[in-house]
C-alpha cells in the first residue's frame, strides 16, 4: 500500500484526533530533485484545530531557490513544449487516476492541515480529480481557428503556442483544488511551472506535485518552492525567466503584483476577492433560501472567495428569514473536521480569527445588530484551536464596512430592501464582482438579474458557492483582471496565439492593396 494511502485508512476519526501521524520533513522540488532551502531554514505547518499537532516542516526558501527553480523550468521547457499535447495530457490523466485512488487519504490529510470538515476536503480533492479529467481531454482540443484568406491561393489559420515558465501562487482555502486549476492547464498547454503554495497549507499542494511526478511528468516540468510571499512570491513575480504569473488571493496583493509585473509586461492572471450577495425575494422558497444562505455563509467557515457575505432580503420576508437563520446557525457544531457530525471547522490561523473578530467589533460600532455569534469559540476542546462562532448581523446598511469589505470568515450581514430593483442596486454596490445569487419563483426577474448583476457568476435558486470545472470561473471589477480559470477559457491564460499565412500562389500578393 502506498504510504500516503495508508496515512489514515486504518484510523477512526477519534484515532485521527489522538494518534496523529509523525511529523514529516518536506523539501522543495527543483529540476526533479528534492532539496532543502539554500538557507537551511524551515517553517512549521500545524493543525488549526489543534496547534499542538505538528504536520511537518517546510523549506523557508528565498530568491536563490526561486531562481534555481525558474532555471530548471526554463531548461525543461525546451523539450516539454515539443511533446505533443495529447501526450502531455496523458500524464494529467494518470494523475487523475492516482488522485481518485487516494482521495480519502488526501482529504484526511487536508482536514488536518487546513481545518475544514472532511466532507469539504473530499470535495476539494474531487475538484482536482474533475479538473484533471477535464483538462486531460483538452489535450486533444487545443483548437486554433481557420479562416478564409482575402487573397487567392492563400491559406490562413491561427494556432496556440505555450508561453514558457509559469509562476503559480496559490492560497490556503482550497489547497489542492486551486493548484490543480493552474498546474494542469499550464502543463497541457506545453508550459513548465514553478508553484509557491500558501504557507498555511503547503502539504496539500506538495502532495499534488508528488502525484504529478509519480504520473510521469518529466524532471523540471513541475517545480515547487515553499516559503513566504515576500521571500518567494516577490522573486517569482520579478524573475526575468518567468513568462506569466497566475495568482489567487486578496485584491490588495493582486494589485501589488500587477504593479510589480507591469515593467516586464508579463502575462498576469488574477483571481481576487469577493463580497458576494444572495438576494431573497418575497416569492422565494424560504426553506431553500435558508439552506443556501447557511451553506454559502458558513461552509468552509466562510473562507471562500465565493462565500455569501451579504444576504439581501425584501422586507416582507425579512423577519422569517432572520428567525430561521439564527435558529439554524445556533445548531451548527464546531470542532475538529475529522470528527463525525461536525459542521464547521476552525479558521486557518490565529491571525485570521483575530481579523474576523475585529470586523465583528467594527460592525457593532457601525450600529449593526448582532443577532448570533460574534466571538471566538473557546469552550472545552475548542479552546485549543482557532474557532469562531457563526455570526449574523441584522440591520446592516449597504455603506457599512462589514457590507463592503471582504472579511473571509463566518460572518453574514443581512440587508433589507423594498424592491427587486433596490436589491440589484445594493448587490452591485461593492468594488467586487465574483459570485451572486437570487432566490425567486419569477423567471422574468431571474432573467433580469442574470442580465443586470455585475458578477462573473450568478446562481438562480442556489447559493453563491459551488463552481464546476467545465465553466469559466472569475469575476469583474476588483475581483480580477479579465482572465478566467476553469472551462475552455483557462487555456487562453496559458497560451499565446500565433496567426499563420501560407501563400501558395507563387507570386507576391499584398493584402488589402491587391483588392
Amino acid at each position: 500500500m502506498n504510504p500516503q494511502t495508508a496515512l489514515h485508512s486504518a484510523e477512526s476519526a477519534e484515532q485521527a484526533r489522538t494518534a496523529d501521524p509523525a511529523a514529516r520533513i518536506y523539501l522543495n522540488l527543483i529540476g526533479g530533485v528534492w532539496v532543502p532551502a539554500r538557507s537551511g531554514r524551515t517553517f512549521e505547518n500545524r493543525n488549526p484545530a489543534r496547534p499542538s499537532d505538528l504536520i511537518g516542516t517546510f523549506p523557508e526558501s528565498g530568491r536563490e531557490d526561486v531562481e534555481a527553480a525558474v532555471q530548471a523550468a526554463s531548461r525543461a521547457f525546451k523539450t516539454w513544449r515539443l511533446v505533443p499535447a495529447p501526450r502531455r495530457a496523458e500524464a494529467i490523466y494518470r494523475a487523475a487516476e492516482i488522485l481518485r485512488d487516494r482521495k480519502e487519504a488526501l482529504a484526511r490529510a487536508m482536514t488536518r492541515e487546513m481545518g475544514k470538515v472532511l466532507a469539504e476536503t473530499r470535495g476539494d480533492v474531487q475538484e482536482a480529480i474533475d479538473m484533471a479529467y477535464y483538462i486531460a481531454a483538452e489535450g486533444r482540443r487545443l483548437f486554433g481557428v481557420t479562416a478564409p484568406s482575402e487573397l487567392p491561393h492563400k491559406f490562413a489559420m491561427s494556432i496556440r503556442q505555450p508561453m514558457g515558465v509559469c509562476g503559480l501562487i496559490t492560497p490556503w482555502n482550497f489547497p489542492m483544488a486551486i493548484p490543480s486549476w493552474k498546474i494542469f492547464p499550464a502543463l497541457v498547454s506545453g508550459n513548465t511551472v514553478v508553484i509557491k503554495p500558501a504557507t498555511d497549507t503547503p502539504a496539500s499542494a506538495h502532495h499534488l506535485v508528488e502525484i504529478l511526478v509519480e504520473a510521469g511528468v518529466p524532471e523540471g516540468v513541475v517545480n515547487v518552492v515553499h516559503g513566504g510571499g515576500s521571500a518567494v512570491g516577490v522573486p517569482l513575480t520579478e524573475s526575468a525567466g518567468v513568462s506569466m504569473i497566475s495568482f489567487t488571493g486578496s485584491s490588495e496583493v493582486g494589485k501589488m503584483i500587477a504593479e510589480r509585473t507591469a515593467g516586464s509586461l508579463k502575462r498576469l492572471s488574477l483571481e481576487l476577492g469577493g463580497k458576494n450577495a444572495q438576494i431573497v425575494l418575497e416569492d422565494a422558497d424560504l426553506d431553500l433560501a435558508v439552506d443556501g444562505a447557511l451553506w454559502g455563509a458558513f461552509g468552509t467557515t466562510g473562507q471562500r472567495c465565493t462565500a455569501t457575505s451579504r444576504l439581501i432580503v425584501t422586507r416582507s420576508v425579512h423577519d422569517e428569514m432572520v428567525s430561521r437563520l439564527v435558529e439554524r446557525a445556533g445548531k451548527l457544531r464546531l470542532g475538529d473536521g475529522l470528527e463525525p457530525g461536525i459542521d464547521i471547522g476552525p479558521v486557518v490561523n490565529r491571525g485570521q480569527r483575530d481579523r474576523v473578530h475585529a470586523y465583528v467589533e467594527i460592525g457593532k460600532a457601525e450600529g449593526a445588530k448582532l443577532v448570533t455569534g460574534g466571538s471566538p469559540a473557546e469552550d472545552g476542546a475548542l479552546a485549543q484551536g482557532h474557532f469562531y462562532k457563526p455570526t449574523i448581523f441584522d440591520h446592516v446598511t449597504p455603506a457599512m464596512r462589514i457590507a463592503v469589505e471582504e472579511i473571509f470568515g463566518p460572518v453574514l450581514s443581512v440587508i433589507t430592501v423594498s424592491s427587486f430593483e433596490e436589491a440589484i442596486q445594493v448587490l452591485n454596490g461593492t468594488p467586487y464582482g465574483l459570485s451572486s445569487s437570487i432566490y425567486t419563483a419569477d423567471v422574468n426577474r431571474a432573467m433580469r438579474a442574470i442580465r443586470d448583476i455585475e458578477a462573473g457568476i450568478t446562481y438562480v435558486n442556489g447559493p453563491t458557492i459551488g463552481a464546476e470545472v467545465q465553466l469559466p470561473f472569475g469575476g469583474v471589477k476588483e475581483t480580477g483582471n479579465g482572465h478566467r480559470e476553469g472551462g475552455p477559457t483557462v487555456i487562453d491564460a496559458f497560451t499565446e496565439w500565433k496567426s499563420v499565412y501560407i501563400d501558395y500562389s507563387g507570386k507576391l500578393q499584398k493584402a488589402q492593396i491587391d483588392r
